[in-house]
């Protein structure tokens, strides 16, 4: 964090210079509400002025690829806390959106539902695998897939891959030819992710295209959503169950809406809700109770993003477990 003095006429304005971007509540890394951290507190940025140039900034910071669209008005639903940027004015070219003209702090006229947000093209697939959650991993770079050595492929780095897949949690990963081999261009080797990163491209590597791998050896991953469906007629229906603490347990229907479940759905790749259960509708489940009262706004990615009081509630029995019944398509 610092700060740069800026001469405008006879005055000298004091420019905050944000330190970090990032996407919240899209369906991957690569789209979502923009915020940024600012003295420790992440805020948002109001979409006045908002366009294409801004964007591109945004998606190039985070290690996506170009942008895709622009969004507005809250489309990934409305921040908290501060607006800590204003009327954005980017050339296109700038590395980090801190480096374009806005007006910051309290200097806006903007609420949260003016909220700006983007989404970027994504630079890693997953190929070959048995859902869209797993594959062989390749990254797009020069405007080439390829695929990533698997030399020191390790936890942290399927953990990134998983997160920037919007998959969850990293179940297994995988080496050599698993999801099939692939001949051409082998553009990551001697991967070394901390686990935090929003995209594998901004981990650390030996170099673009420079690798110790020969043919076949692939690094691959296989993700876990953090939401299932258990005991219904199809993937699509049943008790929900979250994932959390290494541990799947269930939600209680205290509060439990079409909201709620429509979050589920839309998760689970299961179309629109259909029907929001409660009473242990689909059976009662086992282990703890993870989520109670829980508060969609509608638009979050997952359903663990929805706000909750606390994680688990030991006061409560599996008699009222949620469930849901969604569209399928």
């Amino acid at each position: 964090m610092y700060y740069s003095l800026i001469f405008a006429g006879s005055l000298f304005l004091l420019k905050l210079v944000v330190s970090r971007t990032r996407l919240v509540s899209g369906i991957n890394s690569c789209s979502g509400r923009v915020q940024v951290l600012y003295d420790g507190t992440w805020g948002t940025v109001c979409d006045d002025g908002w366009d294409l140039s801004e964007a591109a900034v945004v998606c190039r910071e985070i290690g996506c690829g170009d942008a895709i669209e622009v969004k507005s008005s809250a489309y990934f639903g409305e921040g908290s806390g501060q607006i800590w940027m204003d009327n954005v004015n980017c050339s296109g070219n700038e590395s980090a959106l801190s480096k374009c003209e806005y007006h910051e702090l309290e200097l806006n006229d903007c609420n949260h539902s003016e909220d700006a947000g983007v989404i970027c093209q994504s630079v890693m697939r997953l190929v070959e695998g048995f859902d869209d959650c797993s594959g062989r991993v390749e990254v797009l770079h020069n405007g080439k897939w390829g695929t990533v050595c698997d030399y020191k492929w390790d936890g942290s780095d399927g953990a990134v891959v998983c997160k920037e897949m919007g998959c969850g949690n990293i179940k297994v990963l995988t080496y050599g030819a698993y999801f099939g081999a692939t001949s051409g261009q082998i553009w990551m080797g001697n991967v070394n992710c901390n686990g935090e990163e929003a995209s594998l491209s901004t981990c650390a590597i030996q170099g673009w295209g420079t690798h110790n791998c020969f043919f076949a050896e692939h690094a691959g991953v296989i993700c876990g959503l953090p939401v299932r469906l258990v005991n219904g007629n199809s993937f699509c229906s049943g008790r929900v169950e979250v994932l959390h603490d290494g541990q799947w347990g269930t939600v209680s229907d205290d509060g439990w809406n079409l909201t709620d479940a429509a979050v589920v759905c839309r998760e689970l790749g299961c179309g629109d809700v259909i029907t929001a259960k409660g009473g242990a509708y689909f059976g009662q489940g086992s282990g703890p109770v993870w989520m109670n009262s829980v508060d969609c706004v509608g638009k979050e990615s997952s359903l663990i993003q929805c706000n909750i009081a606390h994680w688990q509630h030991n006061n409560l029995d599996h008699l009222h477990d949620a469930g849901v019944i969604c569209s399928e398509q």
